[in-house]
């Protein structure tokens, strides 16, 4: 079921399927819901599944009120409100990570457990900062889809772009079309992010971490050196694999998820 609701006097759209636990699936940036679609197989009616569309990607209206990642974080307490929700598992997938970090900060209460999906609590290093506002520079001059096109391959493995070279293609189609002023505004939001550690060596709730080998946008560092802060951490590393796990290594990450989440009291 697709819904809709203003959110900072802009749409914003969620879907929401299958009964049980509430969870929401953040995507990260140059995606949008239908990016988890491969994850939900077999599971789909397991769970309350809440998929929004960031604003600005998917059906979500671009929102230039927006200037940073705790902005944005603000939408999922407006889908709470609206559905009369209290407490929730959050799962985000980088960007999405980083935005389901900044509401967890602010709103502990309300978690009942915390996912990081190729997804990181440090800030940007000066260098990434660096490539961010080169990022910006381009789609400032040039049409987005050349950016979309360049940037999405290198989301995955070298092994999985040789053999399956359609998938990337799909994707770089599917979102050719996105909004120039938008992919800004999520640059500079995440380019700007200030730390957000501090939420899982607080957080009492479980955190799960999916994290990729040969992830160059998370590296697997960064994602090792984070995963003892909870004081509950599930931790999983996917071989052959980079920054989405969800397509390209689909029934694993299915499978972690599924596990993560049956093991949340109710």
């Amino acid at each position: 079921m697709l819904k809709k609701i203003l959110f900072r006097d802009h749409e914003l759209v969620y879907e929401i399927k299958g009964e049980g636990i509430v969870v929401m699936l953040i995507h990260g940036f140059t995606e949008d819901r239908r990016i988890w679609d491969p994850l939900l197989s077999g599971i789909e009616n397991k769970y309350n599944w809440i998929i929004p569309d960031l604003p600005g990607s998917g059906d979500s209206a671009h929102n230039p009120s927006l200037n940073c990642i705790t902005d944005f974080a603000e939408f999922i307490g407006a889908i709470l409100e609206n559905e009369n929700i209290q407490e929730l598992v959050l799962i985000g997938h980088s960007m999405g990570g980083y935005i389901s970090l900044a509401f967890a900060e602010k709103n502990p209460e309300k978690i009942s457990a915390l996912g990081l999906f190729h997804s990181s609590s440090y800030p940007d290093p000066e260098e990434k900062k660096e490539s961010r506002d080169k990022n910006i520079r381009f789609i400032q001059n040039h049409d987005p889809s050349l950016f979309v096109e360049q940037s999405i391959p290198g989301l995955f493995s070298d092994s999985f772009k040789a053999e399956h070279p359609e998938e990337i293609r799909k994707l770089v189609n599917r979102y050719a079309n996105f909004k120039r002023e938008s992919l800004v505004q999520y640059l500079d939001a995440m380019k700007n992010r200030p730390a957000t550690t501090g939420i899982l060596v607080s957080i009492v709730k479980p955190v799960l971490f999916i994290m990729g080998e040969e992830d160059k946008a998370i590296p697997i560092n960064d994602s090792l050196e984070q995963c003892h802060l909870p004081r509950i951490s599930y931790i999983h590393i996917l071989t052959r694999t980079a920054h989405m796990g969800m397509i390209e290594n689909t029934s694993q990450c299915n499978s972690f998820v599924d596990r993560f989440l049956s093991a949340i009291p109710v």
